[in-house]
């Protein structure tokens, strides 16, 4: 009897085809969850844009900063106000997210995979906050 020191072709072969296999099937799920971990993620932002809001606004409406324009201090941080929410930039240091880029009002993770916030216009408006998610591919 001979002793065998390695595997056949026949025997590597087939392992070939079946890690062929289990990446063409595993491919596709894994970038598909990525995809849905950055939508997730441009919608965990929006939760906290619009609490960071709530909170300012609670705080504003106790200290009487809800003129045209104030400041209060979050965690530290002053946050301009626009009647009686963060403004445009105050959000800005309102907010702080792992990932995304902020200017304008605007978090970015990628192009129109984003979180928008527009303060609000007039006396008794709230501020828009919305999430484009057709670019977190």
């Amino acid at each position: 009897m001979r002793n065998q020191k390695g595997f056949t072709l026949i025997e590597l072969v087939v392992v070939i085809v079946i890690l062929g296999v289990l990446s063409a099937v595993a491919v596709p799920k894994f970038v598909d969850m990525q995809v849905d971990a950055r939508e997730s993620a441009v919608d965990g932002l929006n939760g906290a844009v619009r609490s960071a809001s709530a909170l300012a606004h609670a705080q504003a409406l106790v200290k009487g900063q809800t003129g045209a324009t104030g400041t209060i201090t979050m965690d530290g941080t002053s946050v301009a106000l626009v009647h009686g929410y963060p403004s445009t930039a105050g959000i800005g240091s309102a907010v702080t997210f792992d990932g995304f880029t902020f200017a304008g009002g605007v978090f970015t993770l990628q192009a129109n995979c984003l979180a928008t916030y527009v303060e609000p216009a007039s006396a008794g408006a709230a501020p828009t906050i919305s999430t484009t998610k057709t670019g977190c591919n």
